[in-house]
């Protein structure tokens, strides 16, 4: 096993295109080759069976013949004979036969055993014009034992065969010729693009971002599909890579400007003595500033999280908890501003839903914190389970959202008017359309009746109670 592989190992550094035709070369050669040794055996089969019948009829005719005591009549073209002694001695022969006998001891025996014997004499390569065929038997004359022997000529016969053996030389050569330039045209098409592939991709590492590789849009082959799923990684990949710079471009822009904040405090501080009012109040400034820090830094990673693949493990929950649990989070928020928060759930009761309550929990609690401090009026918290989808809104009462912002909500530190979004990252809308993302859904922001409705519109399949 070892042995093998090693001779095989510098195949393996052969190109793939070679080896193939050299596997195309060596299953036509094993075919042709059988191919004609079938032929060259059914044409010879043919020609010695020809050969067989006239030897025999001339033997007969030379057995007859010395029965009878006669002349020897004349065979076939280029037939002979000869008569023999069990011994071996010759009796009568035809002129060009008559020095060496065609039989040797073991055919003498063999006749002598009451057999028939074929044999041929001379080789068909290279050519033998001396080349025979020869048919012996036995017979008797005179009350004594006889060897008769009929031979005739196997020119013609090998003659043909020598044509057949070249031109079957021919056509092997010429089919296998063929059958590699094919074999390789074929590879050739068939590897051709997956090196454009290659080069396209070896490209692509010095470009800029989105470009693809070639694919033909009108075919549906294994290695179109290859270029699909190639386009497709590289997809994954830029909108990976997008993510990151993405990141670091809102750290980047968001992080400089409470740091600023930060070292312009301490400064000042430090710039003279302080009382303990002041620096009370600028510690208070720079609290202020290290929670507004903290709240982006963990506001960015949720989105960076939310991005990847796999991060949802959807578990069952029962929306009256859920929705419940948040509005409870907020009451006393809400009591501070005389403001009240509330919930309802258009289901069956006890109905329990498939989400993620780690990402809607978040989600839920931006939406009724940005009521709370932007809008006026009770914050009314709706889910709804119908038709595999489940749909969490929450709407407060107040201006609702500039008309031209809608189209905007939801991307990361889109602010509407200052008088609404003064406080905030801006990135509570984007959190909430990642997690909507997430979950396989979508986000909508619209103007309702009474003021702002934001909505998570997310599959699911409603179950019954625990």
């Amino acid at each position: 096993m070892r042995a093998a592989r090693v001779r095989l190992r510098p195949l393996r550094r052969v190109p793939i295109v070679l080896r193939l035709v050299l596997a195309v070369a060596a299953v036509m050669t094993l075919v042709l080759t059988v191919a004609a040794g079938f032929v060259y055996w059914r044409v010879e089969f043919a020609l010695d069976r020809q050969l067989d019948g006239d030897l025999t009829a001339y033997g007969t005719d030379v057995t007859r013949a010395l029965s009878d005591h006669g002349p020897v009549p004349r065979g076939p073209a280029a037939s002979a004979y000869q008569v023999l002694t069990p011994g071996g001695r010759i009796v009568r022969a035809s002129p060009d036969l008559r020095g060496e006998r065609l039989l040797t001891a073991a055919d003498l025996a063999a006749v002598g055993r009451g057999g028939t014997v074929r044999r041929d004499v001379g080789a068909l390569l290279p050519a033998d014009p001396a080349a025979l065929r020869v048919r012996a038997t036995g017979t008797r004359s005179g009350g004594r034992p006889l060897v008769v022997v009929a031979a005739m000529g196997r020119g013609h016969r090998d003659e043909a065969l020598r044509e057949l053996l070249a031109q079957l030389a021919i056509a092997a050569g010429l089919t296998l010729l063929a059958s590699s330039l094919v074999g390789y045209r074929v590879a050739r098409a068939a590897l051709d693009p997956v090196e454009r592939y290659r080069r396209s991709a070896a490209d692509l590492a010095g470009h800029t971002a989105g470009a693809r590789l070639p694919v033909p849009a009108d075919r549906d082959d294994e290695l179109t599909r290859l270029g699909h799923t190639l386009n497709g990684m590289l997809d994954r990949l830029q909108a990976a890579a997008d993510r990151e710079r993405r990141f670091l471009a809102d750290a980047s822009h968001e992080l400089r400007t409470p740091l600023t904040l930060l070292r312009a405090e301490l400064d000042v501080a430090l710039h003279r003595p302080r009382t303990a009012a002041e620096l009370t109040a600028t510690l208070t400034a720079v609290d202020a500033e290290v929670q507004r820090l903290i709240d982006l830094s963990n506001a960015l990673l949720d989105l960076e999280e939310l991005g990847g693949k796999g991060r949802v493990a959807p578990v069952l929950v029962d929306l009256a908890d859920l929705l419940r649990s948040t509005a409870d989070r907020h009451r006393a928020a809400a009591a501070r501003a005389h403001r009240a928060v509330t919930y309802d759930v258009t289901a069956d009761p006890g109905t329990i839903v498939r989400i993620d309550p780690r990402w809607i929990r978040p989600a839920l609690d931006n939406l009724v914190d940005n009521a709370l401090r932007h809008a006026a009026g009770p914050v009314r918290i709706t889910a709804t389970a119908r038709d595999g989808r489940l749909r969490l809104s929450v709407a407060d009462r107040g201006d609702g959202f500039p008309p031209g912002f809608l189209p905007h909500a939801f991307d990361r530190f889109s602010r509407a008017a200052p008088g609404r979004t003064s406080p905030g990252s801006g990135l509570g809308l984007a959190l909430v359309a990642a997690v909507a993302t997430s979950h396989g859904g979508t986000a909508h922001a619209e103007n309702g009746p009474e003021g702002a409705v934001v909505t998570l519109d997310i599959p699911c399949t409603a179950q019954g109670s625990f």
